[in-house]
């Protein structure tokens, strides 16, 4: 399992409206429980087990692919994504809001594995460093679904 970050800041000059905590907060549990919105080749998501009000399992399909998901929230700091330890592609993902100078920044960590490539070799690298442009892609994607969403009143 190789562990790739990316981190955006959520206001970027001249992006509006200015976007805060809580409504990245609410935002990032809206995408925890419903992502198609927010992540471009998601076609299915849904909860499929409460275990309490910050846990939870959801069915996802991706570009595809069936995945299982643990989700929990710590309010309002981060989202941790729990894929089954089973699965082909099991491993973790977190979207972590934290504090930077006067604004925010999303982080976005992912450490799972590659199907047919081999644990610390230079194919798992690649395969790794091949997705932080796809999640980027994924984060910046979600931000933007967040300010629209912000920009109506329809976050919360």
């Amino acid at each position: 399992m190789h562990a790739v970050s990316l981190s955006i800041p959520v206001n970027p000059p001249g992006a509006e409206p200015r976007l805060t905590r809580d409504e990245v907060w609410r935002g990032l549990v809206m995408k925890a429980e419903n992502a198609v919105p927010f992540v471009p080749g998601m076609t299915r998501c849904e909860v499929v087990e409460r275990l309490s009000p910050e846990a939870f399992w959801r069915e996802a399909e991706y570009r595809g692919e069936t995945l299982r998901e643990k989700i929990t929230l710590t309010a309002p700091v981060q989202v941790l994504f729990e894929r089954e330890p089973d699965s082909p592609n099991a491993g973790w993902i977190t979207n972590v809001l934290s504090d930077l100078g006067d604004d925010l920044v999303l982080t976005f960590t992912f450490a799972v594995r590659f199907p047919g490539t081999a644990e610390g070799s230079a194919a798992e690298r690649e395969a790794a460093e091949g997705m932080r442009a796809t999640y980027g892609a994924a984060v910046a994607a979600t931000l933007a679904t967040v300010r629209g969403l912000a920009a109506r009143g329809a976050i919360g």
